[in-house]
């Protein structure tokens, strides 16, 4: 752990919808940086697990831009289809990030696994590895998880990603059709920063 408190943050992500979200879970006397303030490219993500891969990010754009970097790594976990996307969740949605292609993947997917899925509760989970690094130090690494089921059709225009077809357990709504705030409160992101938040 750092000896004196982070002043100025690198937030280590490419994905716009992820920078608004960790921006706002942030305390608001850090001075925060996105990657586009020094125009960094993503490396390459081939670690094995969503902390591994968040830790290769935090490290690298930490070693970029001299900042100590908070990197998330999240994705979809689906029970039937063998935890998939998981690690390639943001693979899924092809170079362009096109996540419409995505969601129409996992419906695939679920169509060859089973002709009647839509009639079934499909267990999933989003999962959210955070970690924060100082060049090649590793201040901290946490996972959070939600569970939930997957939406038989898109719902909301909400959220990013793989949202609207994701509805968390006890809840009727997707994250899709959820405000931005009540969706911050409870996702696999906010659960994730509750663990890392004293390191800030």
């Amino acid at each position: 752990m750092l000896k004196k408190k982070i002043s100025k943050l690198l937030i280590g992500t490419n994905n716009k919808g992820k920078l608004r979200e960790i921006k706002g879970l942030l305390p608001k006397s850090i001075k925060i940086f996105s990657t586009s303030d020094f125009n960094l490219q993503s490396p390459v993500e081939n670690g094995q697990t969503f902390k591994e891969n968040s830790i290769i990010k935090s490290k690298y754009f930490s070693k970029k831009s001299n900042l100590v970097c908070i990197a998330d790594d999240s994705g979809l976990e689906i029970d039937c289809l063998d935890k998939k996307p998981g690690i390639f969740s943001a693979r899924w949605a092809g170079s362009k990030g096109d996540f419409n292609k995505a969601i129409k993947r996992v419906y695939r997917e679920l169509n060859k696994k089973d002709k009647k899925w839509q009639t079934k509760n499909i267990k999933a989970r989003f999962v959210c590895a955070l970690s924060i690094c100082y060049l090649d130090k590793i201040i901290a690494s946490v996972v959070g998880k939600i569970e939930g089921s997957i939406s038989s059709k898109i719902r909301g225009k909400n959220g990013f990603g793989y949202d609207p077809i994701f509805i968390p357990k006890k809840k009727r709504q997707t994250f899709g059709e959820m405000t931005f705030s009540s969706k911050c409160k409870i996702d696999h992101r906010s659960i994730a920063f509750k663990k890392i938040k004293k390191f800030l």
